[in-house]
């Protein structure tokens, strides 16, 4: 049945209260929230994806790019559209664990994603950052890895003030593909 747009919209029944909103469902967070793919414990072995990820194609990983001591990964619950992150490929859980060419790498990816953000999408601004430990925010808090969230004018709409829901206009995929092809050789 088509609906026009003077429809009344169908009412659920066992849905809850009745009220004024419209229901969004993002079943898809669900593996989020119950830790799906989270590793079992702190060693590479336990299931870090962070360790798995770079022996999948770029594609099947959502690998950007990659160096010699980190590579960039989309994130697969973003903040924003093109939020990704810079991972070492050593298995280290804080950040002065890494070595001098470690750290040299990860600053240099952090600036060309910047550069392939404002490139690719035209990023405003962003959030960079990394959250050390689980009880600072880590979802998986064994392997270290920074955060890249591009942000735009107004990109806080009532979607995440109200809905608490983040509407993402791109599939993964795509943006991997996008931000692949905008990534600079070097800075």
């Amino acid at each position: 049945m088509l609906l026009s747009m003077t429809t009344e919209p169908e009412q659920q029944i066992g849905v809850g209260t009745q009220d004024a909103f419209q229901r969004l469902w993002t079943p898809h967070r669900m593996a989020y929230i119950q830790g799906e793919n989270k590793p079992t414990g702190p060693g590479a072995e336990d299931g870090c994806p962070f360790c798995t990820i770079p022996s999948k194609s770029d594609e099947d990983g959502l690998v950007i790019a990659r160096g010699t001591h980190v590579y960039a990964v989309l994130n697969l619950y973003p903040y924003n559209g093109g939020h990704l992150m810079v991972v070492p490929y050593r298995h280290v859980a804080d950040y002065t664990d890494l070595d001098a060419a470690e750290t040299e790498e990860l600053a240099e990816f952090t600036k060309r994603a910047m550069v392939a953000l404002r490139s690719a999408s035209g990023a405003h601004g962003f959030n960079i950052g990394m959250n050390q430990g689980t009880v600072a925010g880590a979802g998986i808090a064994a392997h270290l890895h920074q955060h890249i969230v591009p942000r735009w004018g107004g990109d806080t709409n009532f979607m995440p003030v109200v809905g608490h829901t983040k509407v993402l206009p791109q599939l993964l995929a795509d943006t991997r593909r996008m931000l692949a092809d905008a990534w600079p050789a070097g800075i």
